[in-house]
C-alpha cells in the first residue's frame, strides 16, 4: 500500500503538484525590453487565462542555453533572436522540427565602446574584446559576419569572430563601464543600451538596423512540431497571451516600465524605461520582419545547411497570415 501511495504521489507531481493541471515550462530569456512580452505574460497569467495550464517561467537565457533547453526537453517553448533559431531550425529539419509560434518584437541592437581607438568595427585590435550574448550564434555575431562580408567580401565574413566573447547583457554592462575583463565594446540591446550611453565616456559605432537596412526582429518564440501536435490548445494559449502582452504594453507603457524595473533591478528609472518604449524603433509585434534576410546570409555563408524558401517555412501556420517577412 505504501508503495502504492508513493508512486501515486510522484505521478501528481509530475503533472504538475497534484492539480492534474499540464505544466508548461518557460525560459524567461536574456532580459531587457526585447523579452518584456514574457514579464508581462508571467505578471498577468496571460497563458492560463486561455489554457488550464500551469506556467513554469525559468530563469534561463542566452541563445545557446535556450536552444539546449529545448532539444532536452527542459522547455517547452524558448525565446531567441532569429540567427539562434534559424540554427536549431536548421539543425531540427526531419527530426524534432523546431519552428517559429511568432516574433515577439523588433528593435536594434548597439555596438557600444568605451576605446578612444574605435571609431568603427574596423578600427578592432588584437588587445579588444566584444561583449555579446553567445557567439556564433547571437544576433550581434551574424549582424558583424554580414557586416565583415558586405565591406570585405565573403571569405572575410568571419573576420570579426575571433573577438567576441559569450556575455550576458547585464555583466557586459559592469564589464564595460568598469573597464574589467578586457571588454572594450558590448554589443547592447535596451535597456542595456540606454544604461550604457549616459555614460559619456560611451559611443555608438554600429547598428544591427544600418546592416540589415531596417527593422528586424529582435525576439521570437519557438517550440517542437511534436509539442505542437501533441498540445494544440496550449499552443494557441502562448500565441494568444503573446498578442495580448503586446498590446497591454503598447496601451500601457507606465505599466511595461514598471514591470522591467521591478525585475531587473537598478539603472534606468520608469521614465527612462517609458522613453525606450516610446523609440520608434522598439517596436512589440507578432509578425516577422527581415528574419529571411538571417537565413539567406547564413544559407550562403554555410552557417546552415538548408534554404528555407520564404519565412513561412520558418514559421507555423497559425501566424501565416501577417505580412511577415
Amino acid at each position: 500500500m505504501r508503495l502504492t501511495i508513493a508512486a501515486t504521489c510522484l505521478l501528481l507531481t509530475a503533472c504538475g503538484g497534484g492539480s492534474g493541471k499540464r505544466e508548461v515550462r518557460i525560459p524567461k530569456g536574456a532580459g531587457g525590453v526585447g523579452f518584456l512580452p514574457l514579464l508581462v505574460m508571467e505578471k498577468y497569467h496571460l497563458i492560463e487565462k486561455y489554457a488550464d495550464v500551469t506556467v513554469r517561467w525559468m530563469d534561463l537565457g542566452g541563445p545557446a542555453a535556450m536552444n539546449d533547453a529545448l532539444l532536452s526537453s527542459s522547455a517547452d517553448f524558448i525565446s531567441a533572436g532569429p540567427p539562434a533559431f534559424l540554427t536549431l531550425w536548421d539543425k531540427t529539419l526531419g527530426s524534432a522540427n523546431v519552428e517559429g509560434v511568432a516574433a515577439m518584437t523588433s528593435m536594434p541592437m548597439y555596438l557600444n565602446t568605451n576605446a578612444d581607438h574605435l571609431k568603427k568595427l574596423d578600427d578592432i585590435t588584437d588587445h579588444d574584446k566584444i561583449a555579446v550574448t553567445s557567439i556564433k550564434v547571437s544576433i550581434p555575431a551574424i549582424i558583424m559576419q554580414m557586416y565583415a562580408q558586405q565591406k570585405f567580401g565573403p571569405a572575410q565574413a568571419t573576420r570579426f569572430d575571433k573577438f567576441t566573447v559569450s556575455m550576458a547583457h547585464p555583466d557586459a554592462v559592469v564589464a564595460l563601464l568598469s573597464g574589467s575583463a578586457g571588454i572594450s565594446a558590448h554589443f547592447s540591446s535596451p535597456p542595456f543600451h540606454q544604461r550604457e550611453r549616459k555614460d559619456p565616456r560611451i559611443r555608438t559605432i554600429l547598428t544591427s538596423d544600418d546592416v540589415m537596412g531596417g527593422s528586424t526582429t529582435f525576439t521570437m518564440i519557438s517550440t517542437t512540431s511534436k509539442f505542437r501536435q501533441e498540445n494544440p490548445q496550449v499552443f494557441a494559449a502562448v500565441l494568444k497571451a503573446l498578442e495580448e502582452a503586446n498590446r497591454m504594453i503598447v496601451a500601457d507603457k507606465s505599466m511595461a516600465a514598471d514591470l522591467l524595473v521591478t525585475s531587473e533591478g537598478g539603472g534606468l528609472t520608469r521614465d527612462e524605461i517609458v522613453e525606450v518604449l516610446n523609440d520608434p524603433h522598439v517596436k512589440f509585434t507578432a509578425t516577422p520582419e527581415n528574419v529571411m534576410k538571417y537565413a539567406e546570409f547564413m544559407a550562403g555563408a554555410g552557417s546552415i545547411k538548408n534554404r528555407p524558401g520564404s519565412w513561412k517555412d520558418l514559421f507555423f501556420s497559425e501566424i501565416h497570415g501577417a505580412p511577415g517577412s
